[in-house]
């Protein structure tokens, strides 16, 4: 198993189970933003807002930096790939453990006598 690291996965994933931090990524993947910005699609204060940022800057998927009175914020993609990279090994392994579960059932002599190919015309639904 490739070594993830669990505290930095768990902020990340922490991060986007909130829909309003993902609706602010979401925004971000598409250039910087002002936090004015990136808060007027909401109808929540700003602090509300800035607590969200705070949440994502503290996961490392964004980084804001102040421009004389104004405050931009960009997306870091680290985490996301670090995320993405965890999910697809993950993805193989359970793939991997269907298509061996597949082979077993395959092979396995079914004992009312009956053809294990379920590629027929059935539509998977039950008509018993």
């Amino acid at each position: 198993m490739v070594n993830y690291n669990a505290q930095s996965l768990n902020r990340t994933f922490a991060a986007l189970a909130d829909p309003t931090r993902r609706a602010i990524l979401a925004r971000l993947a598409e250039g910087e933003a002002t936090v004015g910005v990136l808060a007027s699609p909401f109808d929540i204060s700003l602090p509300a807002i800035s607590k969200h940022l705070r949440v994502l800057e503290s996961a490392g998927l964004i980084v804001r930096r102040k421009c004389g009175r104004v405050r931009r914020c960009a997306i870091l993609p680290g985490p996301i790939v670090a995320a993405d990279a965890w999910i697809n090994h993950c993805r193989r392994f359970w793939e991997a453990q269907f298509d061996s579960l597949e082979s077993y059932l395959d092979e396995k002599p079914n004992p009312k006598g009956e053809n294990n190919d379920q590629s027929g015309d059935d539509d998977g639904n039950d008509r018993r």
